[in-house]
């Protein structure tokens, strides 16, 4: 096998590593997002001001940014690896 085969399985198998940790650790983000909703009082929106519902959407968006942050070092890894 050249050396351009071997890079490539070591750059999937770090991909694929990055990715499970990445994804494990949204249970910790999750608890703390949860946390962040409930003392923002994120559930009842005629009580709070606007700032801090727009506090609460950037809070919510949190775990979906972390999940595309996660894919996009993933895929990252491997086409680096592909082109270098």
């Amino acid at each position: 096998m050249n050396k351009s085969g071997q890079t490539m399985g070591v750059a999937i198998i770090s991909a694929i590593v990055i990715f499970i940790i990445g994804m494990m650790s949204i249970n910790f983000i999750m608890s703390e997002v949860t946390d962040a909703r409930t003392n923002l009082n994120c559930s009842d929106a005629s009580e709070i001001s606007d700032a801090t519902k727009l506090l609460c959407l950037v809070i919510d968006t949190t775990v979906p940014y972390w999940i595309w942050l996660v894919i996009s070092i993933a895929a990252g890894a491997v086409i680096g690896r592909m082109y270098l």
